[in-house]
């Protein structure tokens, strides 16, 4: 358990380094803008530094910005996904401090393709590990528990502001070049994880009922069990289904793990669910 949170911490502290060398070797520069309140805390500092002609760096505006998420996600959420996501901010915060914000290219277009994909690779493997990197994850696991409704469409409104402002502030080549590079974020995540605001699940094992007992303990979620055989062992076992969130595939991955190594799963997106679904995690 030591091993893997030491892992664990080791890949945030990563993904934060990726998302500030994305922003300060390519992003800020261009004026193309991350998403969520990355991209926030970019356009605020780009507004305070070119039009007001105060300088306040984009990684302390990212801190700032979270500081209030990261409360309500503390009492909301938990302390462990919160701890987690408070270590990516601030080492992004740091390394956005410490790290010169230069012009690796005048290309406007290189820019905001390897933005994209350096900060892709950050956030994808952060949520692989179980972690976020704050702001919008945050909000986006309290309002999962609060309702069944998408919550991409949160997601979709902040970063279509920052977009917005992007072409209104700047050229309107801007804007169509943000959106790029947060096309290129969300693929490389998909590649990486998953964007998805719901998964299902599906678990042959043949210790169903141990299983059941471990994520019950870990997560409030219905499960439903059906008899299997398998077809070349012709051995008795049972399927579980259960629909989950994003930020809780870490968790059963690490229970399926410690549970049944055995066990296959078949993770697939949902488009959709009708019906109830657990959210008094």
């Amino acid at each position: 358990m030591f091993l893997m949170e030491t892992k664990r911490i080791v890949v945030v502290i990563l993904g934060g380094i990726l998302n500030a060398i994305a922003l300060n070797f390519f992003l800020i520069k261009a004026n193309v803008y991350a998403g969520g309140f990355t991209g926030v805390a970019q356009l605020v500092s780009s507004v305070f530094q070119d039009f007001l002609g105060i300088g306040i760096g984009t990684g302390i505006l990212l801190l700032i910005l979270n500081i209030p998420v990261a409360l309500l996600g503390w009492f909301k959420v938990g302390k462990g996904f919160t701890i987690y996501s408070i270590i990516s901010v601030v080492v992004t915060t740091v390394f956005l401090e410490v790290l010169p914000v230069i012009t690796v290219s005048d290309d406007i277009i290189l820019n905001a393709v390897a933005g994209g994909v350096i900060a892709g690779i950050g956030v994808g493997f952060t949520l692989k590990w179980g972690a976020s990197t704050g702001g919008m994850d945050i909000i986006a696991m309290i309002l999962s528990r609060m309702q069944d409704k998408p919550i991409g469409v949160y997601f979709l409104t902040l970063n279509g502001v920052i977009i917005a402002f992007a072409g209104i502030l700047y050229e309107p080549e801007n804007a169509l070049y943000t959106m790029l590079t947060l096309y290129i974020t969300t693929r490389v995540i998909d590649a990486i994880h998953t964007r998805h605001e719901k998964v299902t699940a599906m678990i042959i094992t043949r210790k169903a009922d141990e299983l059941q007992a471990a994520i019950h303990k870990k997560m409030v979620r219905g499960i439903t069990i059906v008899p299997a055989k398998g077809a070349y062992s012709k051995e008795d076992k049972n399927m579980m289904f259960l629909v989950i969130t994003r930020y809780e595939l870490y968790d059963l991955e690490q229970i399926i793990n410690e549970t049944d190594p055995e066990a296959f799963t078949n993770v697939v997106q949902t488009t959709g669910i009708f019906g109830f679904f657990r959210r008094d995690h």
